[in-house]
């Protein structure tokens, strides 16, 4: 049992905060710090973020009232002090847990929780609207949108703030700077906050010459537009990039010491009644108070379990060679492509580290990059590469694709251009929940024309996918989705080969039944095979490999030979694979009996990718359960 420490055993709700004094609210946030490192240690879960904004998070929520003001975390990965802080101390522990609290502020679990969150940027947005509705109801009520350095890079935000700056509403923007967002923050919004951050001419200047004013015969004549104008005076005077979010009209405040409990207070108490839209420059350390998270923040971003006093990651032990991560065979087979194919290039939206681009942009700096939170960017500067015949692999989260959707259309589908988009996390990914599940990418990429639509069983086939994309004779954009985590195949490097395009392959004959794949859940399939062939059931089994276009030759081969067919697919069973096979059917006026196992129509919750399976009946014995319903026999119990 982790206990919580003497002042926060006793901090239920924000009200019980409010009860603490001044000057012991730094016991407070060191014991905050102390419970999240002891529970993240034992349960898992994201880490370094939440240490970096412990100060933050106090401060805001001894200031504000919240519920009744509105706090809106920006992703969301730093919002474990808000959740322990707002009644959900105890229940902590149960945090990405299946049926247990979401790693990420949401709407249903916490009046706390004013805006569910997960992908970047959406933070600004949101606050504006809801400091835009207060003002038209008549309330006094603040919102207070909290974002990084990092998701301040992606074009929502600043659509945002250029609306916020006109709004006339009053809402507060905290920009939490720790230039990081995983990976190391890119881009010339870094550069332009380093310098505002560390310049030491404007910095001291402004301190002296408020301090200066403040002994001054001034009186009641010195507004305080007057001061405003002031400040920007002396902003444009001394530095050469201070005035960007004032030009969009926002009130700029800082940048100050974020881990300076007494000094947020003051300043979010002085800014509380100051109206209008305003930004406060906060600068924090990520993993601040566990020292191994300061020195290597994305080691330590989601370190999984480990010893928090030695630092130890703890590791399944092994004995016996593993597979390795479908990331990881992307990564390290790019670099093998690249260097047989020097017109290829890779591009990714901060996600280096997570989907392994960061192979070919340690080995091939000048032909890899990371463009930061943009997924839009990505995809239209890949399609801007392909039109001078470079082979572009966009590496794009399966989630945060859905992001770019009207790029892919109009920037490369229209123009028939081949970029190669390789979704990672396509399927349910586990602990990370609804917001981070790939659900949705087949049934919203196989409505659209020109596109090449694969999704490999195993690693070989990933590498001879992105082979086959990378040729010059395909003229197309190709779509490749794979799952996060470990493949199956222990000697996964083999020589390339060639693929088909829009070809499958039956990968055993049998009787009555069909099964069906698309993807890794194949594998699932052929545990299913086994153990129903103990049963004297033996089903067919094909891999479709492409769901666009279709092997219509495979198709008309199982229609004519099976009158019951299981189709399986890692996404929604809403126009997905299950969805195209119905309609070939219909077209060509078959009459089997089909069934379609997937993810439903319906928003699957967070829990380990084996739990969620099993909820949404398409593991090996979901598989084996439905064969065997088909054919009228009884049926296991999942237990």
């Amino acid at each position: 049992m982790i206990e919580a420490g003497p002042l926060l055993k006793h901090i239920d709700t924000p009200d019980d905060l409010k009860k603490v004094s001044r000057e012991k609210l730094h016991q407070v946030c060191d014991e905050l710090r102390q419970y999240i490192i002891d529970i993240v240690s034992v349960h898992g879960g994201h880490f370094a973020a939440s240490l970096g904004v412990v100060e933050l998070s106090v401060a805001l929520h001894y200031v504000y009232n919240t519920p009744y003001d509105q706090l809106v975390w920006d992703v969301g990965h730093q919002a474990y002090g808000h959740k322990i802080l707002t009644g959900r101390r105890d229940a902590f522990v149960t945090n990405r847990k299946y049926k247990g609290l979401s790693g990420f502020p949401k709407r249903s679990e916490s009046p706390y929780d004013t805006f569910g969150v997960g992908h970047s940027s959406t933070s600004i947005s949101a606050a504006l609207g809801m400091s835009m509705a207060a003002k038209y109801k008549g309330e006094d009520r603040k919102s207070v949108a909290i974002i990084g350095d990092g998701s301040m890079t992606a074009g929502m935000a600043f659509e945002a703030m250029n609306h916020a700056g006109v709004a006339d509403s009053d809402v507060l923007i905290i920009l939490n700077d720790n230039c990081m967002s995983i990976d190391p923050n890119v881009g010339a919004l870094k550069e332009y906050l380093t310098d505002i951050s560390t310049s030491p001419t404007y910095n001291k200047f402004r301190d002296e010459l408020w301090e200066l004013m403040g002994k001054l015969p001034i009186g009641k004549t010195f507004t305080r537009e007057m001061a405003s104008k002031v400040e920007a005076g002396l902003k444009g005077m001394v530095s050469k990039s201070s005035n960007l979010f004032e030009a969009l009209q926002l009130r700029y405040f800082g940048p100050i010491d974020g881990h300076n409990i007494t000094n947020l207070v003051d300043t979010l108490r002085d800014l509380r009644e100051i109206p209008g839209p305003k930004i406060l420059h906060i600068l924090t350390v990520k993993g601040k108070g566990y020292e191994l998270a300061e020195k290597d923040q994305t080691k330590w971003h989601a370190p999984g379990l480990f010893d928090k006093l030695t630092g130890e990651i703890i590791k399944k032990k092994i004995e016996t060679p593993q597979p390795p991560k479908y990331q990881d065979v992307f990564g390290l087979t790019l670099v093998e492509l690249a260097e047989m194919n020097p017109m290829i290039m890779g591009v990714t939206p901060a996600m280096p580290s997570g989907s392994s681009m960061k192979f070919m942009m340690e080995a091939m700096p000048d032909r890899a990059f990371d463009v930061g939170i943009c997924e839009q960017h990505a995809v239209t500067l890949s399609a801007g590469l392909a039109t001078q015949g470079v082979k572009a692999f966009c590496n794009i989260y399966s989630s945060f694709m859905q992001r770019a959707y009207d790029q892919v259309i109009h920037d490369v589908a229209l123009q028939k251009l081949p970029v190669i988009f390789c979704l990672d996390r396509a399927g349910l990914v586990g602990e990370d929940g609804p917001t981070h599940h790939g659900c949705y990418d087949i049934a919203f990429f196989r409505c659209i024309p020109n596109l090449i639509i694969a999704a490999p069983m195993n690693e070989q086939e990933l590498r001879n996918m992105m082979y086959t994309a990378q040729l010059p004779s395909t003229d197309l954009p190709f779509v490749i989705r794979y799952p996060r985590g470990e493949g199956v195949m222990v000697d996964w490097k083999k020589p390339f080969e060639q693929l088909a395009i829009g070809q499958g392959r039956r990968l055993k004959e049998g009787k009555e039944v069909a099964i069906l794949t698309f993807g890794h859940p194949g594998n699932n399939a052929q545990t299913a095979i086994r153990n129903l062939r103990l049963e004297g059931i033996d089903p067919a089994h094909y891999d479709m490999r492409f769901v666009k276009p279709l092997d219509e030759a495979l198709l008309h081969e199982v229609f004519q030979n099976y009158a019951l067919v299981v189709t399986v697919e890692d996404a929604t069973v809403v126009g997905g694979l299950g969805s195209a096979v119905l309609e070939f059917m219909n077209a060509h006026n078959y009459h089997s009996q089909v069934r379609i196992l997937g993810i439903p129509d319906t928003i699957v919750e967070h829990g380990s990718v084996k739990e969620l399976q099993q909820e949404c009946h398409y593991d090996a014995m979901a598989i084996a359960n439905a064969v065997k319903n088909l054919l009228g026999k009884s049926v296991l119990v999942e237990g």
